[in-house]
Parts: structure tokens; C-alpha cells; sequence
């Protein structure tokens, strides 16, 4: 895995976005992915070829149209490898103390 790539890829917002609506709903068309966006068409497409680069999408031929799908793959071994040398458990013991001093007293979370 090319941790560069995956880094590079994910640095930028509309990438991310594009892997945020591949979650949503895997196996998407250009044309799907580009709905509601303020992108071209081309643009899109440049993004996905990144992606696709990095390993984070992987697009599949189904007659005349390309499906693209999320690879989650990469992520998570960042994931791994960068969140988990930091002791994920910690991280969370931290996360609920800083939430449970910041809600208004009296309120519990259950």
C-alpha cells in the first residue's frame, strides 16, 4: 500500500466527499456521483482516476456504464497504523471524559 497516495488522495474535500456518497451507496455511475455537485463532469472523473490511483475506489464495466465502489481497505490500515499506535482505547477513555465535563450538569448520557 502506497500510504503517500492514500494521504494525497484524502487531503483534498471533494474526494472525501465523493468517498462520503460511495459509502452511502456503493456502485454508483459518473453520472450519480456528479448529482448535486457544483463540479464538472470532468472534474469528477479526474477525482475518481485519484482515488482509483490510491487504491480507495474500484470502478467495475456493467454493460455500458462504470460502477465505482469504495475500497475501505487503505483507510483502515491507516487507520491501524496511525490511530492504533496511539492507543485507540485511550483515545476513547479521553473522549468520553472531555464529553461528559462539557454536558450540562445533571444531564447523563445513556
Amino acid at each position: 500500500m502506497d500510504d503517500d497516495a492514500v494521504f494525497r488522495a484524502l487531503a483534498d474535500a471533494s474526494r472525501r466527499l465523493l468517498l462520503d456518497r460511495l459509502h452511502a451507496e456503493s456502485g454508483q455511475t459518473l453520472l450519480q456521483l456528479c448529482q448535486g455537485l457544483e463540479m464538472s463532469r470532468q472534474a469528477v472523473a479526474k477525482h475518481l482516476r485519484i482515488l482509483e490511483e490510491a487504491n480507495l475506489v474500484s470502478s467495475q464495466r456493467m454493460g455500458r456504464e462504470k460502477r465505482h465502489f469504495l475500497n475501505p481497505v487503505p483507510i483502515n490500515q491507516i487507520a491501524e497504523r496511525w490511530i492504533g499506535k496511539f492507543e485507540q482505547p485511550r483515545l476513547a477513555a479521553l473522549s468520553e471524559l472531555k464529553e461528559a465535563l462539557e454536558r450540562p450538569d445533571g444531564e447523563r448520557n445513556e
